[in-house]
């Protein structure tokens, strides 16, 4: 069904038949994904040492991974293998069908830290093919198929930036779904939860920062941003439910009902400030519409728990010391700060705060019963069992409350509640922990470049000319060969003695050895080099040695487009086992040379405006 609306999505240049057929993309897109979350649960694939409990936790909302097409990357690299290198491109085979294979099993990665290791794996592949095969003015040739993870709508480039930033895209989404079936009724769980959305914020932050002009929606720097804000807002959910474990130890303490009335207020404000992102355009345009309300849900109901615990710490909690009315005062009264309170002072009567904590219950169950309004409208939620029965059971401990407070002859209701202060000044005042988005590790990951064989990417790359020379014979002479040599990998000819053996030959300086004797030695140490130059007798060596050229990138095949993709880090951070020194600087994540400008664009990621 998704084969044929996509070949009618590209086929047709129908709006109306564009935008029904992409509605249909999304519906079968969302099927597939709540198949794949219904399989996934029937394979039992959860950590069988995870401590369960019987605990409910407000559902959280896990991204989809990205799908892909199969790839053949053998015809254009051995045609480059072949064409540039000089080799023979059959006889890389093995590394091509390795890299096949890795691909292949990068599309359906395990919820798990090996599936996250598999896609870090490719990703660091993708660098090493990127540094030694991809040009400013030439790619690959390779037509990357990926579809959007929230329409299913195809999109394909030419660009290995594309594929890199989708896979970049899986690793953050993967992420997600790791902390989304975390058992969050235990602190190990929350902490590993906190730890899996800050991962995935950090991945769309860097994606954000170093990919524009994407061909997907949900690649966009409007969704990425979106995404940002929304694994940033469960994370800080996470820290909520960490801090409300620790609440039963001391039910009656106030500042520890004040923290927990603040996390919950800082959690209603980062899901509102998700929920104005979702409804504006773009993003309004392709988001689900259960994503929109359940965050919608979300900031109605932990702005209803912050009133809740401050109803708790004015009621059941014991007297404070007048030290700390000041900082009470900020968060009840919402009062500025100053040394001098101003307006109201925080009742020190038993009566006084009775009232002002049923004037906080009567907004929690207000706003609870919003809660399940929004739940209730929605009909994919209303599916969602476990969150009406949350909702459910926090609007009748929130009654419950009330009626405990709530007395016959109580004719006088106090004015109504001011909202609990999230964020202020002092100690008391302030979250306890402000989750922030953190980046991908890519160096956890070691992988060795799989092309190996082809050489030091410092020299042996498709922005390098050079000409082979060889096999050269330098016989010894009184003074030895005639030249001197240093560097490793390949080696290289420092100087050449005039009227030495070496010169008559026909070395030059800068030269690199790139076989001794018929032996390879693109990898050799100086040591090495210099060992085997020892041990030769007066019959001489045999060198073959490469000279780099100066000028134009040679002509080969696919498109002149802009140049695209760099390194994330240097080779040492991203995890290269390659005994290559890194003697070029590190370059942008997915950034292109923004001077190259030059060619055909074609179906290639455009240049990045200049500030």
């Amino acid at each position: 069904m998704r084969t044929g609306a996509e070949n009618l999505y590209r086929a047709t240049s129908n709006a109306w038949v564009r935008e029904t057929v992409a509605l249909e993309l999304s519906y079968v897109n969302s099927s597939l994904q709540l198949l794949k979350e219904e399989l996934e649960g029937l394979d039992g694939n959860v950590d069988a040492n995870q401590p369960q409990s019987e605990g409910i936790t407000v559902p959280m909302i896990p991204l989809g991974l990205k799908e892909t097409k199969q790839l053949d990357w053998a015809t254009p690299l051995k045609e480059l293998i072949s064409g540039h290198f000089g080799e023979d491109g059959a006889s890389y085979e093995a590394e091509i069908r390795e890299l096949e294979d890795l691909r292949q099993a990068m599309r359906t990665p395990s919820r798990s830290e090996a599936g996250l290791e598999l896609l870090t794996a490719y990703y660091n592949q993708l660098c090493f093919q990127e540094a030694r095969f991809v040009t400013p003015a030439r790619s690959l040739g390779l037509l990357f198929h990926w579809y959007d993870s929230l329409t299913g709508v195809p999109a394909q480039q030419r660009a290995l930036a594309f594929e890199k930033g989708s896979v970049l895209f899986n690793i953050g989404a993967l992420h997600t779904q790791i902390g989304a079936r975390q058992d969050r009724s235990c602190p190990e769980g929350t902490s590993c939860a906190v730890e899996a959305f800050q991962r995935a914020a950090g991945a769309f932050s860097l994606l954000r920062e170093n990919f524009s002009h994407a061909p997907s929606p949900d690649m966009s720097p409007a969704s990425l941003s979106m995404l940002e804000q929304l694994m940033t807002a469960q994370a800080q959910e996470c820290v909520f439910e960490g801090l409300s474990l620790q609440a039963p130890v001391a039910p009656r303490d106030c500042l520890a009902q004040l923290h927990l009335a603040q996390e919950a207020a800082q959690v209603a404000a980062e899901y509102r400030l998700v929920h104005q992102t979702m409804a504006q355009p773009p993003v309004q345009d392709y988001v689900p519409f259960p994503w929109t309300t359940l965050v919608h849900v979300k900031a109605e109901y932990f702005r209803a728990l912050a009133h809740y615990h401050a109803a708790l710490a004015l009621c059941d909690g014991a007297p404070v010391a007048e030290a700390e009315l000041p900082a009470l005062e900020q968060i009840f009264l919402g009062l500025p700060a100053s040394s001098e309170p101003r307006g109201p002072a925080l009742p020190q009567e038993q009566e006084e705060r009775r009232k002002l904590g049923k004037a906080h219950l009567k907004r929690a169950i207000l706003g609870q019963e919003e809660a399940l309004r929004l739940h209730a409208v929605c009909r994919a939620l209303r599916r969602v069992d476990l969150l009406q029965v949350v909702l459910a059971q926090a609007l009748r401990r929130s009654l419950a409350k009330y009626s405990e407070l709530d007395l016959e002859d109580d004719f006088c209701e106090a004015a109504e509640a001011p909202d609990v202060r999230r964020e202020q000044p002092g100690p008391l005042a302030k979250t306890r922990r402000r989750p922030e988005g953190r980046a991908p590790s890519f160096s956890r990951v070691k992988v060795a470049d799989i092309f190996h064989r082809l050489g030091p990417l410092s020299v042996f790359s498709a922005k390098n000319r050079w000409r082979l020379a060889g096999p050269i014979h330098v016989a010894r002479g009184e003074g030895g060969f005639g030249f001197t040599l240093r560097g490793d990998a390949p080696v290289l000819i420092a100087a050449v003695v005039p009227g030495g053996r070496a010169a008559a030959a026909g070395l030059k300086q800068g030269d690199y050895i790139v076989s001794v004797n018929g032996q390879p030695c693109r990898w050799w140490k100086h040591a090495d080099v210099v060992a085997q130059l020892k041990g030769v007798g007066d019959e001489g060596v045999s060198l073959q040695v490469l000279t780099l050229l100066p000028g134009a990138e040679p002509p080969g095949s696919g498109d002149r487009r802009p140049a695209l993709g760099g390194l994330l880090r240097s080779q040492k951070e991203c995890g290269w086992e390659t005994p290559e020194p890194a003697q070029a600087s590190p370059r942008p994540l997915l950034g292109w040379n923004r001077k190259a400008k030059r060619g055909k664009t074609g179906g290639g990621l455009s240049p990045a405006p200049q500030p």
